[in-house]
């Protein structure tokens, strides 16, 4: 999981199209997987560049946490967590059957709705950084 950054207080996010795995219609940070052999930050790079078409300037170990999915649990795994800065410029949608709208928020003006495992990853984010804004009402 990654949280795309400008380096100047504005986070990217993503809304969830039609063609989503989950939650459509929802904003949300990055996500990927690691391919075979590929060292975590090499899979941000690439997963930053098939999401946003943008490159990965700074890309930062923000921490790891578990990922538990249902109720009750049907699905967890652990999920590495980045903040990466890239330049709004370069940025726009590079897979449109999962994403259907981009944008940039600040931490106190955040879209609903958001993605149920946002708030997790977007805590992780805001830890490194102080005097960030409080998280949105779940």
């Amino acid at each position: 999981m990654f949280v795309c950054h400008d380096g100047r207080g504005r986070i990217l996010l993503a809304r969830r199209g039609a063609g989503a795995r989950d939650e459509p219609g929802v904003w949300d940070c990055g996500a990927g997987a690691l391919e075979y052999g590929e060292s975590f930050e090499t899979a941000v790079a690439r997963e930053v560049r098939e999401e946003y078409s943008a490159e990965a300037l700074e890309i930062e170990t923000i921490g790891v946490r578990n990922v538990l999915r249902g109720d009750p649990v049907t699905s967890h795994w652990v999920a590495a967590v980045f903040a990466v800065r890239v330049d709004p410029g370069e940025v726009a949608i590079g897979e449109p059957h999962k994403f259907d709208e981009l944008g940039w928020f600040t931490p106190d003006a955040l879209p609903a709705p958001l993605h149920s495992q946002f708030s997790e990853t977007f805590a992780l984010f805001r830890a490194g950084r102080p005097g960030s804004a409080s998280l949105p009402p779940e």
